[in-house]
């Protein structure tokens, strides 16, 4: 199964729309950007600190305000608790919250530890998580823009192909954004990573 959260971050506009048959989940004020698409979620969650929860729409969990998990997070872990192996974030990042974006990120490895793979969509950008494993990507913009940043104390084994700068066994830390400002050259680029954690974000479509 696909799932879809919608959150109150930024939204860019839709790029892969929800089948039948799909979970489609609203957190927090991410349940505006539903109604303006016209989409019915099919569950509304969070704590409701960024918007009044709906008198009109029945299929809601409220939590408190005081908690672990952000409304996104929440809808992370319900997307998994529901079976979706793809989980598609709109409205995660952007607007005035670095630390949503940062947190967000942090999920996509959330999801990847544990079977699914997550997409956070961006403006101009769409990022994964990979871990321990190699992940090819198709070019869609002209020498797209691509990066990867280490999301942990370490990656090695890092190669990237069919890129303007290849790596070849790289190791990529935290502390140096070597990763930052390639360009896709082939039709199909693949990242790997031997033994590590890398964020990859490539450039698409506007």
């Amino acid at each position: 199964m696909t799932g879809f959260i919608f959150s109150a971050g930024t939204f860019y506009g839709l790029r892969e729309a929800p089948a039948p048959g799909d979970l489609v989940l609203a957190a927090d004020a991410g349940y505006r950007t539903c109604q303006s698409l016209g989409i019915v979620p099919d569950l509304l969650l969070g704590d409701f600190d960024s918007m009044d929860q709906p008198e009109d729409f029945p299929n809601v969990l409220r939590v408190p305000v005081e908690k672990d998990d952000t409304d996104t997070m929440l809808a992370v872990k319900t997307a998994l608790d529901r079976g979706c192996g793809t989980v598609h974030l709109y409205g995660a990042t952007g607007g005035r919250r670095l630390d949503h974006t940062l947190a967000n990120l942090q999920a996509l490895l959330y999801l990847r530890r544990r079977g699914a793979r997550g997409y956070l969509h961006d403006d101009c950008f769409l990022w994964t998580v990979i871990e321990n494993e190699s992940f090819t990507i198709q070019r869609t913009v002209e020498e797209g823009l691509f990066s990867a940043f280490c999301l942990g104390d370490r990656a090695e084994g890092v190669d990237e192909t069919g890129f303007q700068y290849p790596l070849r066994d790289a190791v990529l830390t935290p502390d140096f954004p070597l990763g930052v400002s390639n360009h896709i050259l082939a039709p199909y680029a693949t990242v790997a990573v031997r033994r590590g954690v890398l964020a990859v974000g490539w450039e698409i479509p506007q």
